[in-house]
C-alpha cells in the first residue's frame, strides 16, 4: 500500500464518520460533505493503486532488461 492508497483510506473514513455525525444530527451539509470526501478518498486510493501497478510494471520490465 502506498501512500495515496492510505490517504484514499483515511478520507474515506473521515467521510463515513461525517456522514454519521450529519445523520445524527440532522445536518445535511456535514452529510453532503462526508459523501464528498469518500468519493475523494475513493478516487485518490484508486489513483495509488493505479500508480503501483505501473511501478510495478516498470519494474519487471527492468528486471527483464538485465537478464
Amino acid at each position: 500500500m502506498n501512500r495515496d492508497e492510505a490517504q484514499g483510506k483515511a478520507d474515506q473514513l473521515k467521510g463515513r464518520a461525517k456522514e454519521v455525525a450529519g445523520d445524527l444530527s440532522d445536518d445535511e451539509r456535514l452529510k453532503n460533505e462526508g459523501e464528498a470526501d469518500r468519493a475523494a478518498g475513493r478516487a485518490e486510493e484508486a489513483f495509488g493503486k493505479g500508480r503501483e501497478k505501473v511501478g510495478e510494471a516498470i519494474k519487471e520490465a527492468g528486471d527483464k532488461i538485465k537478464r
